[in-house]
């Protein structure tokens, strides 16, 4: 757990079913044990909130609910494409995070592929990587999918 005091982060980076989510919620779970703050989110529903607080005024309000705990989990970047608005605000957060606040995120695309997440922006995407990789330990899981192991194989 020396990353949370460090404001360092965690990636795991693997295919569906691998056990990222799984892994990113035990490592939130032990930070809180140890009585760090910890905020655990879907990537794509913080971008969907920062939106909507975007459209009604309160963005700066929004951004803070993410910058205030000692830790975000951003779960499952990468699953689905954010368009450049959505971009832009997710940029917003893990950059004031940046050696303020650890991160552990997880991901299916390999960083080569990022820019396809940020709408094909791959000067966000390298920002954001450069941010994240910085003072990151990067967890690759290989395998096939847990929730298919009882299906036959064929």
């Amino acid at each position: 757990m020396e990353f949370v005091p460090q404001k360092g982060n965690v990636i795991f980076l693997g295919t569906v079913g691998v056990g990222k989510t799984h892994l990113a919620t035990a490592l939130s779970y032990a930070a809180c044990l140890e009585g760090h703050s910890v905020l655990f989110a879907d990537a794509i529903a913080v971008v969907n909130d920062l939106m909507a607080a975007q459209k009604t005024g309160s963005l700066k309000n929004a951004i803070k609910k993410y910058l205030r705990p000692q830790t975000l989990c951003l779960d499952e970047v990468g699953y689905l494409a954010i368009d450049h608005g959505g971009a832009d605000l997710l940029f917003q957060v893990i950059s004031q995070r940046y050696e303020r606040g650890s991160i552990i995120l997880t991901t299916n695309k390999p960083f080569k592929q990022w820019s396809s997440i940020f709408n094909n922006d791959s000067t966000i995407a390298s920002a954001v990587l450069d941010r994240l990789l910085h003072h990151a330990e990067t967890v690759i899981i290989e395998g096939p999918s847990y929730r298919m192991k009882d299906q036959i194989q064929t």
